[in-house]
């Protein structure tokens, strides 16, 4: 079954269970960051993808991409960002950010693969 950002991974919600205050002060954090700035859902969540590629983690990649898609991004384009990730980070890092963008979208059943039109 896909997830999807309304619905976190299990180790998050166990995390949540477990230290509720915590998560409940990271999650107030993180809203706080987004409002502070003027970039919009969209922008914002496709810089988050950029740094967890950058980062090279992949639990964050996979969030990122998850976020993104219910923000309005389009496969094709996450699969771009990870493409222009090969430039900066290398064309492993971007062919690993590629998969990872991959395996979110197919599981959404949301799968278009780059290229051009």
């Amino acid at each position: 079954m896909a997830r999807t950002a309304s619905k976190p991974p299990s180790r998050y919600e166990q995390a949540r269970a477990a230290y509720p205050e915590v998560v409940e002060r990271f999650e107030a954090f993180g809203k706080a960051i987004e409002a502070a700035g003027p970039l919009s859902k969209r922008e914002q969540r496709l810089v988050k993808l950029g740094l967890a590629f950058g980062a090279r983690l992949e639990g964050a990649s996979h969030a990122a991409v998850r976020k993104a898609l219910d923000v309005g991004c389009t496969p094709a384009e996450l699969e771009h960002a990870a493409l222009l990730a090969m430039t900066s980070l290398g064309f492993s890092v971007g062919v690993t950010s590629l998969c990872w963008v991959q395996d979110e979208t197919e599981s959404r059943g949301a799968s278009k693969k780059g290229g051009k039109k």
